[in-house]
């Protein structure tokens, strides 16, 4: 079996006509999902669990994405169903690490922390975070354990469309193009990327800026970022020359860097300061911003894109590029850099980079619901709530909490009926970035309610859309 791609006569200069192209379907399932991120792979897991076949499309070797395959292996007291099950199982295998005051003193407060920076000094906390290696292998087994069949290194090229339905998607792996038929397809990718080659509309990363800073009418995604790993970093001397040298930011050993040239142009960046969603979050990178991970001694490090840089990696192939290209020479430079300058990193080593840029701030696609800000913070209640109402507490509104819930219909893009949504692709607005939409346990939630009701319609022998949402999932 073959699906035909056929080309359109061009003649526009620059572009390349390539021949009607025959591409073997080599697999078939009732669901197929795109994308083995947290979303991804729970919708998978749970669909497959139900009783149906499933294809799980993965470009690297491994689930979980941004928390494996990215490092940042963010570990979090479990909220039900399959997340609480991750968590339990990293836990038995002994992939869970938590740190305590009682192992980094000074630590609460200091700004070098990407977590604990706000906390008053000397408070009692727990940084938990889990093995990304380790718990990309058990991920790995569930889904195995399910019957799932997981594509790990297979890029998802394009979607064929067909009368307002996905009708296969193309791949490309060791095997060359491939299709993959399916009858409901969920989106896991974490940037909306299969519901943006299948036609579904959406807004462009960018938002809210900080005023001073959209000079010039450029609406900038909040930056993403590249984590990376050191270890064998000595925290106890770290944190002595902190206190004794007077220097928390490390601004005077970065000075001395800097007047050496053993810093280049960009590693070091004030914040930008500034009234808007996100403030100053991930914009500048002024001094080391780290958290413990995995084991003693081992830290994660965060490298972030330059705000004014304005990348849309999601969308742009030289973006991507060029943040990947310069993120790794900041990495190298800022590895060196603490070796040669700030004690505690002296015997320290670069020891894993991820596998990917990560985007905080990707395509928005436009669903039958467009969740808002509104939402949330007028605490609307719907009908066809996935979950029951949850409480958050939004940074950027003096951490007020509000209460609300989030709709199917929000699972539901315009134009495509076959497809789901989960995780960051979700049809939310920018504003709700930071809010609850793009965390380990949202995406696995929103991933499992995908899988379930990809599940249910399909057992029912329905579509997507015409399922009846009555009551919540959690």
């Amino acid at each position: 079996m073959t699906i035909t791609l056929r080309s359109t006569a061009v003649d526009t200069p620059g572009q390349l006509e390539i021949p009607a192209t025959q591409i073997p379907v080599t697999a078939e399932a009732d669901v197929v999902v795109v994308g083995g991120g947290p979303g991804g792979f729970a919708a998978a897991l749970h669909a497959a669990r139900m009783g149906v076949s499933v294809i799980l499309i993965e470009r690297f070797d491994m689930p979980g994405g941004v928390h494996t395959s990215g490092l940042q292996g963010a570990a979090n007291e479990g909220v039900g169903g399959i997340h609480t099950e991750l968590m339990e199982r990293f836990a038995a295998k002994g992939y869970i690490y938590t740190a305590t005051e009682k192992d980094l003193p000074d630590w609460a407060g200091n700004p070098l922390s990407h977590y604990e920076r706000n906390m008053k000094p000397g408070s009692a906390f727990a940084r938990a975070s889990f093995n990304p290696e380790g718990a990309g292998c058990e991920m790995v087994g569930m889904l195995a354990e399910a019957g799932v069949n997981a594509m790990y290194q297979t890029a998802f090229i394009d979607a064929v469309v067909d009368g307002g339905k996905i009708t296969a998607v193309i791949t490309h792996n060791a095997s060359g193009l491939q299709a993959v038929r399916g009858k409901v397809f969920i989106d896991g990718t974490g940037t909306a990327e299969l519901a943006a080659r299948a036609g579904v509309p959406y807004v462009r990363g960018g938002g809210g800026q900080p005023p001073g800073t959209d000079w010039d009418g450029i609406k900038r995604p909040i930056p993403g970022g590249l984590l990376w790993t050191m270890t064998g970093v000595e925290y106890d001397k770290l944190a002595r020359h902190q206190r004794t040298s007077n220097d928390p930011w490390l601004s005077r050993v970065i000075e001395e860097a800097a007047a050496a040239g053993d810093i280049p142009a960009g590693l070091y960046r004030p914040r930008m300061k500034g009234e808007s969603v996100y403030g100053e979050a991930y914009i500048g990178h002024p001094t080391l911003d780290m958290s413990p991970i995995s084991a003693p001694g081992t830290f994660i490090i965060w490298q972030n894109v330059p705000y004014e840089w304005a990348l849309h990696m999601d969308e742009s192939a030289a973006d991507e590029t060029r943040a990947r290209r310069e993120l790794r020479g900041f990495i190298d430079a800022e590895s060196r850099f603490l070796k040669k300058y700030v004690p505690g990193f002296e015997n320290a080593a670069l020891s894993d980079i991820g596998r990917f840029v990560g985007i905080r701030d990707g395509r928005h696609p436009i669903g039958e619901h467009v969740f808002s800000m509104q939402d949330a913070t007028e605490g609307h209640e719907f009908p066809d709530a996935v979950t029951r109402p949850m409480t958050k507490t939004f940074f950027w509104d003096g951490y007020r909490k509000h209460k609300f819930t989030v709709p199917y219909r929000s699972f539901l893009p315009k134009k495509i009926d076959n497809l789901l949504l989960t995780g960051a692709s979700l049809s939310f607005t920018y504003e709700t970035i930071f809010m609850v939409m793009r965390n380990f346990p949202w995406c696995t939630q929103t991933g499992e309610i995908a899988g379930f009701a990809a599940a249910r319609a399909i057992g029912k022998g329905i579509g997507v859309k015409e399922l009846e949402w009555k009551q919540p999932y959690f």
